[in-house]
C-alpha cells in the first residue's frame, strides 16, 4: 500500500501521518472538517488536504480513519466510493462499523496516548490489527511493520479490554498526578518533587507485578493514617475516591 488518505487531523493522525511519511508510502491527502486543522497537518507533511468528505479522492490505498469514535458513524456513509482498505484507529469500536460501505476495512490501533507537540518513536507502540479477510490482513501487516515492531492481531471483542485497561493504566493514573499537583501547588510546594517517585513506581512493574509492588499505607490497612488523610482532603468528591481506592488496594493486595 502505497497511497494514504488521512481523514482527521488531530493527535493521532498527526503522529501516524508523520510516521508514515518516512516510509515507502505516501500521504497524498488530509481531510478535516476543520480548515485550520487540515491546513496545518497537510502543510507540515506538503500535501493536499480538503474539508469536503465528497472531495475525497478515490485513488488512495488505504483510508485511515483517525477521528473521534462518535465522528465515525456521521463521515462513513459520506466518504466516495473506492476500492482502497478502510481502517479506523478506535480502541472500543467495533470493526464492523465500515460493513456496509466498503468491502475492504479493518482496525489499526495504536496503545498509546498522543500529544501534537510530543515526539514519539512509533516503533515500541504497539498496534492492534483487525480486518475483514486474510488478504486484507496481509496487507495491513505489512503495511503496520513499516510504523512498528509490536503487531498484533486482535478480534473487537478482545480489543475492547485492552481498550478499557489503557484507560485505568493512563488515563485514570493520569488524573491521579493530577490531584497529586493540585494538592502541592495549593500548598505551594513545587509538584516536581513527585518526579522520581512516578519515575520508580512506573519503573517497578518492568520486574514486578503491580499487585507486588503496591505500596502504601492501605497495603498495611493502617488506618491513623488513611484516617488523617482524609481529614486532610476538603474535596467531597477527593475524599470519596480515597477512600475507594484504598479500600479496593486493601482488597486486592489480601485476596479478598
Amino acid at each position: 500500500m502505497k497511497k494514504v488518505v488521512v481523514i482527521g487531523a488531530g493527535n493521532v493522525a498527526t503522529h501516524l501521518s508523520s510516521a508514515i511519511q518516512k516510509t515507502s508510502a505516501s500521504i497524498i491527502q488530509i481531510y478535516s472538517r476543520s480548515e485550520e486543522s487540515a491546513y496545518a497537518l497537510a502543510s507540515r507533511l506538503g500535501t493536499d488536504r480538503t474539508t469536503q468528505i465528497r472531495e475525497i479522492t478515490p485513488e488512495a490505498d488505504l483510508y485511515l480513519f483517525a477521528v473521534r469514535d462518535d465522528a465515525l458513524p456521521e463521515i462513513i456513509p459520506h466518504i466516495p466510493a473506492n476500492n482502497g482498505l478502510w481502517v479506523h484507529t478506535a480502541g472500543s469500536v467495533p470493526m464492523d462499523i465500515f460493513k456496509g460501505y466498503t468491502e475492504h476495512y479493518g482496525v489499526l490501533y495504536p496503545l498509546q496516548t498522543f500529544s501534537r507537540k510530543r515526539e514519539m518513536d512509533l516503533r515500541t507502540v504497539p498496534f492492534f490489527v483487525e480486518t475483514c479477510t486474510p488478504d486484507d490482513e496481509k496487507l495491513l501487516v505489512e503495511f503496520v511493520g513499516r510504523l512498528s515492531n509490536h503487531i498484533h492481531i486482535l478480534s473487537s471483542e478482545k480489543r475492547k479490554y485492552v481498550h478499557l485497561a489503557a484507560v485505568f493504566a493512563c488515563n485514570f493514573s493520569n488524573h491521579m498526578y493530577a490531584m497529586a499537583y493540585k494538592l502541592l501547588e495549593e500548598q505551594n510546594i513545587p509538584p516536581d518533587v513527585l518526579f522520581p517517585l512516578i519515575y520508580e513506581t512506573a519503573a517497578k512493574i518492568h520486574t514486578l507485578t503491580p499487585l507486588k509492588a503496591q505500596t502504601g499505607p492501605a497495603v498495611r490497612n493502617d488506618l491513623n493514617v488513611l484516617h488523617r488523610h482524609i481529614e486532610l482532603l476538603t474535596d467531597p468528591a477527593m475524599k470519596e475516591m480515597y477512600q475507594l481506592i484504598s479500600q479496593n488496594i486493601y482488597k486486592e493486595t489480601h485476596g479478598f
